[in-house]
């Protein structure tokens, strides 16, 4: 009786260990998943981590760029080098923090989440900004660049919402090719301070020679050089990081092409070299290569970039003192040879180079950037007039102290 007990009772709990093991199995199971999941998740978030840094490092390049680069670019007018670097100290100040300001409010699109991105897309603002303070130097009061930028900025946020985030549903999203800016970043800033400019040069000012010396075109080139140092860093900054080594590679290469470029072109044009063609036109290349900077071959970059830099140099020595004879109008730092022109160059590229590029919506993005430049920049130009006018142009003295 005992032993069949024993028996009964072993297979009893052989039949509830068999029932409970797939059960057991299943546990485990779930487990081993969890580990790997937890695993993978940790991967992700380091992997995140350390994108995150690399685009901070190309963040603290741009600001190099700004601050000493665009700074340094514009202490050319002799007696203005003190101003220059003061206005683009406040130029930076105003413009970064009032991105930050607009975008968390989500008044343009919603509002940017990583705040690395957030960061760099604020000093693209910033950069465009500098850009349209280079075609009015020397004219504003210091306290009407900081009017100036105040203004800016959501002008510059409102096309950037249109032409890249189908704001108002205007543009497909991802139907501007811009990824380094040629057209939203540079072109903007350019036309913008071309509008600026229709109001805020007077007759007297038009009248009044831009001066340089041998020590601010020195202080010129050294602007320049930090520029193309950090060019690279700036196209490729929001770049996925597959392709920044074809991004870089291509950005050097089309400013290579317009250094070169840009020597042979203002010894044909102008019989020697003429050191603002070498500190501004050099750089066009990167201005030109932003639209394709991530889709472009070598070959092509290096041709863009040489285009960029003929045009460019072609712009400073013929086509910015035919206009400023017919509208009576100073493009101080010519930006319009630097930036305007080669980045709707570099825009109209995107065209041929860019595989199953949306081309309707690609010329659209160019066309509604030049009418809201323009527009917004002259009426901005009206705002700033009515804080008053310098006594005499591109001198410290009216603002600063010995």
């Amino acid at each position: 009786m005992v032993k069949s007990d024993l028996v009964l009772m072993s297979l009893v709990l052989a039949a509830v260990i068999a029932m409970l093991s797939p059960q057991i199995v299943s546990a485990s199971q779930i487990s081993a998943d969890d580990t790997q999941l937890t695993a993978a998740s940790t991967a992700e978030t380091e992997i995140a981590s350390v994108i995150d840094v690399q685009k901070y490092n190309r963040s603290i390049h741009i600001m190099a760029m700004l601050v000493v680069g665009f700074g340094f670019l514009m202490v050319f007018v002799k007696k203005y080098g003190l101003s220059a670097m003061t206005a683009t100290y406040l130029l930076v100040s105003v413009s970064i923090p009032l991105y930050f300001v607009i975008n968390s409010m989500g008044i343009f699109g919603e509002p940017q989440k990583i705040e690395i991105d957030r960061l760099i897309l604020a000093e693209f603002a910033a950069a465009s900004l500098l850009i349209c303070a280079g075609a009015v130097l020397g004219r504003l009061k210091m306290y009407q660049y900081i009017i100036m930028g105040l203004l800016f900025i959501p002008c510059y946020m409102f096309n950037e919402w249109i032409v890249l985030d189908n704001g108002l549903g205007i543009i497909a999203r991802g139907g501007c090719s811009d990824t380094g800016g040629s057209i939203i970043i540079h072109a903007f800033g350019a036309l913008f301070g071309l509008g600026v400019a229709m109001t805020m040069t007077t007759r007297k000012e038009f009248d009044t020679p831009i001066e340089s010396d041998a020590t601010s075109d020195r202080f010129s080139m050294l602007g320049s050089m930090v520029l193309w140092l950090f060019w690279p860093s700036f196209c490729a900054a929001l770049v996925a990081p597959a392709d920044i080594p074809a991004t870089v590679s291509n950005v050097v290469v089309a400013l290579c092409g317009s250094t070169i470029a840009t020597y042979f072109a203002t010894v044909t044009l102008r019989r020697k070299i003429c050191i603002a063609d070498i500190a501004n036109a050099a750089l066009a290349g990167g201005v030109a290569i932003g639209s394709t900077c991530d889709h472009a071959s070598l070959p092509v970059a290096f041709i863009i970039g040489i285009l960029a830099g003929v045009l460019s140099t072609f712009g400073f020595a013929v086509i910015q003192n035919f206009l400023a004879q017919k509208t009576k109008k100073i493009d101080t730092c010519g930006v319009l040879n630097l930036h305007g022109l080669p980045g709707l160059m570099g825009g109209l590229a995107a065209i041929f180079v860019v595989k199953d590029i949306n081309t309707s919506a690609h010329l659209m993005s160019i066309g509604m950037t030049i009418a809201i430049s323009l527009i917004a920049g002259y009426f901005a130009g009206i705002i700033i007039s009515v804080f008053g006018r310098r006594v005499e142009a591109y001198v410290d003295s009216e603002e600063f102290g010995d």
